[in-house]
């Protein structure tokens, strides 16, 4: 029955391969849809694994996580830094790590931080951050960087390298801080996360990318001709703070020379900001993350938005999956019309192949066995439908794995099929035999009614 089944579809040739590329678009669009959905949100997962609370400017929970963990966005105005000294001495508090944004490096987010954060930060369920070259930089040394799996693999950085970054979010860049250069110590090894196409400088380093640009005060004895140019980079103007009255500026942000920003209090060594943009937040006792929500929304420094990362997430769910819902109806509709084209395909040629059908009932086949050769030929043609479309949508996968990870740090798997995906074919192929049903119940009555007698 296969054999006669490949045989009579050869016959048909055309109008079975336009029927198989049919199913295979509607295949690889369903699959495709399903496995860009669950990575998206396996990598969002992922990459917020490990951070109890996020600590930023009063805002949209949804927005400050985008920002401070996928780099997409900002968390608009920025915190004090005696907030994040609020923060870091709450109780329960195990650790904290400072996060600085807003600037970019060839479209990739740079973000200002200290060497904890390569202690603290976790993803894909608990992982810890790996070098896959150099080491994480010092915060004593305000010119090191360490670079994502991404950026070191698109431009080649290895450790050593200088590199120049820019103002500006995204691949928008207002000036670029070629006066104020880092040098790699490290590349970090692939996560799948947005880690990857990230940069990261320290605290002190990210705010001399701003001080390199502010011109020191003008001296109110010099020439109008000697007078220091105004500075036209865009970038935030920083006031300078004194200690006595006679205008000195040894400890503006631009002149001084520990790199140390005016304004700045001194803690040891580390370099305190004059602004943070957000506080990771890891607790000693996860189950007390409610009751330090509440400690931070009551915060009487300024008004600040702890998040839960899980719980943003969920609405992020919420808010997409009405254009998810949207996309896999678009999909089953591709479906609906390769399978309406099989079942068409098979009842046009029906009238044609009556001689047919009589030659084999004269031999011996039962209406019943002709029952059973159009659906054998109708599950050749689901079969090579999927067939196809599986290789369609590893090639496609394969194409664009590159632009999505550059573009939205989604690294799609192009490997074996799951367990949701293989359902989902099997769901494909019980309706490809579902729809084959139709013609297949009239070329049963048909042969039983006609047997051989030849309709004029």
């Amino acid at each position: 029955m296969f054999g006669l089944a490949l045989r009579s579809l050869w016959n048909r040739c055309f109008v079975a391969v336009l029927t198989v590329m049919s199913i295979a678009l509607s295949v690889a669009l369903i699959l495709g849809v399903e496995r860009l959905r669950t990575e998206a949100r396996d990598s969002f997962t992922n990459s917020a694994s490990g951070i109890d609370l996020i600590v930023a400017p009063r805002g949209n929970a949804v927005q400050i996580l985008m920002a401070t963990v996928f780099g997409v966005g900002t968390t608009g105005t920025g915190l004090t830094w005696e907030t994040y000294e609020t923060v870091e001495g709450l109780p329960k508090m195990a650790w904290s790590v400072p996060i600085q944004m807003g600037d970019n490096h060839r479209g990739y987010p740079v973000i200002g931080t200290t060497a904890e954060y390569f202690d603290r930060f976790r993803h894909s369920g608990g992982q810890e951050l790996t070098l896959a070259a150099g080491q994480a930089f010092d915060d004593a040394s305000p010119d090191g960087a360490v670079v994502g799996a991404e950026v070191a693999a698109r431009f080649g950085y290895v450790p050593g390298e200088v590199i120049v970054n820019a103002h500006g979010a995204g691949e928008v860049s207002f000036d670029l801080h070629d006066d104020a250069p880092f040098t790699i110590t490290g590349v970090l090894a692939p996560t799948g996360t947005a880690v990857d196409r990230m940069v990261f400088v320290t605290l002190q380093g990210f705010d001399q990318l701003h001080a390199a640009r502010i011109p020191p005060p003008a001296d109110p004895f010099a020439m109008d001709g000697d007078a220091a140019p105004a500075a036209t980079d865009g970038a935030p103007k920083v006031t300078a703070a004194h200690d006595d009255d006679h205008g000195q500026d040894d400890h503006s942000l631009a002149g001084e020379e520990d790199g140390h920003g005016s304004g700045d209090a001194h803690d040891g060594d580390r370099h305190e900001p004059l602004a943070i943009n957000a506080i990771y937040v890891g607790l000693t006792e996860p189950t007390a993350v409610l009751g330090v929500q509440r400690t931070l929304a009551d915060l009487r420094t300024e008004a600040v938005s702890a998040v839960i990362p899980a719980v943003a997430l969920t609405e992020l769910w919420s808010i997409t999956g009405t254009a998810e819902q949207a996309m896999q109806l678009m999909a089953w509709a591709v479906a609906l019309a390769g399978m309406t084209g099989m079942v068409v395909m098979l009842s046009a040629t029906l009238d044609a192949r009556r001689r047919e059908f009589a030659i084999l009932r004269s031999v011996g086949a039962t209406p019943g066995r002709i029952f059973a050769l159009v659906l054998t030929e109708a599950a050749v043609l689901t079969g090579l439908g999927i067939v196809a479309g599986l290789a369609v949508l590893a090639l496609v996968v394969r194409a664009s794995v590159p632009v999505l990870v550059s573009r939205f740090g989604l690294d799609l798997d192009p490997g074996p099929i799951d367990a949701r995906e293989l359902a989902l074919i099997g769901m494909i192929f019980a309706a490809g035999l579902a729809a084959a049903l139709v013609p297949a119940i009239r070329v049963y009555r048909m042969t039983l009614a006609d047997g051989l007698s030849i309709r004029l």
